[in-house]
């Protein structure tokens, strides 16, 4: 069934969905293991030229920001579970391909023209058998809880708190806080907060940007939110304003689709140039895995610590 990202526990089969609840006693289960990950560790490397690779195919292909969003989440939380051994950019390509093509089945929509067209691209020439086992390593370190809890799935709540009669506005104040998310979620900083954290601080952001003098109420009524941790929140909506404030606004009136941001544009650009320092053969990538598989073996991986993709072809 189709992934919702406002409400991902509706028809969650093994979660007793229990509304508003439901949603904050389990995201946690849907974030990054790591608050951060350090200069130094390969996976900033992998992360840097993973989200720069969906941010060019994004621009390329047109695809769905929630897509996006969604990818960019498995990528996020499968690394902050697995030890790669490898500097490799193609490892980034592969996670990419496989993660867009996992969103993109979540979210019941049909990629293969875009991902067609993506893989005939230099960089990422990956035959079938290799982009499935990667969906299948993916699926195997997120436990199978693919639809995931994000920031979208509080908003709702959190605006029902607000006393807000004109409906045009609740639809104005939910687009802003979403181009907000959507944008805000290639920052590492934003990676120890919450999703409802994020969420809250979204909406006061874009309170302060279309209706400033509701801002304190509303303020004052999120923080009387019996979910919300007082001093995480207002942490977190210091560093979302200090970010809007450092670039992002003008970007986001400028851009109504929130595709990039600035800082991503020179990531891109800078990704790409790195790209061509590095050997492009494909060799092997060592994956290190922290949890099992929970619910069927995958082709004999279940079980195994240990997992090895490997690629002969130049890419």
């Amino acid at each position: 069934m189709e992934l919702a990202l406002e409400s991902p526990l509706a028809s969650f089969e093994d979660q007793q969905y229990d509304g508003v609840s439901a949603l904050f006693a389990n995201e946690s289960d849907h974030m990054p293991c790591l608050l951060s990950f350090e200069s130094s560790d390969v996976r900033f490397f992998i992360r840097s030229n993973a989200v720069s690779q969906i941010l060019h195919a994004q621009l390329s292909y047109g695809l769905d920001p929630f897509i996006v969003y969604l990818s960019v989440n498995y990528i996020d939380r499968f690394l902050s579970k697995q030890k790669i051994l490898e500097k490799k950019p193609w490892i980034a390509r592969i996670l990419v391909v496989a993660s867009l093509s996992l969103a993109a089945k979540m979210r019941n929509c049909n990629l293969s023209v875009s991902l067609s067209d993506l893989k005939r691209e230099k960089y990422f020439e990956f035959d079938a058998h290799s982009i499935r086992r990667m969906e299948a390593i993916v699926l195997g370190a997120l436990e199978w809880r693919m639809r995931s809890i994000t920031p979208f799935s509080f908003l709702h709540y959190f605006i029902s708190l607000f006393e807000i009669d004109d409906s045009s506005l609740i639809v104005a104040l939910k687009q802003r806080a979403s181009c907000f998310i959507i944008n805000l979620q290639y920052e590492l900083k934003f990676l120890q907060y919450k999703p409802s954290t994020i969420a809250a601080s979204a909406l006061l952001c874009a309170t302060q940007d279309l209706i400033p003098l509701k801002f304190t109420s509303f303020k004052d009524e999120i923080s009387s939110c019996e979910y919300v941790n007082q001093e995480r929140w207002l942490d977190c909506l210091r560093a979302m304003q200090e970010m809007l404030m450092n670039g992002y606004e003008s970007n986001l009136h400028a851009s109504p689709s929130c595709t990039l941001t600035p800082v991503s544009v020179l990531d891109l650009q800078r990704t790409r140039r790195s790209e061509s320092e590095y050997d492009t053969t494909c060799n092997s990538v060592i994956l290190d895995t922290h949890s099992t598989n929970k619910r069927r073996r995958l082709n004999g991986l279940s079980g195994n610590r240990t997992f090895k993709i490997s690629q002969t072809q130049q890419c």
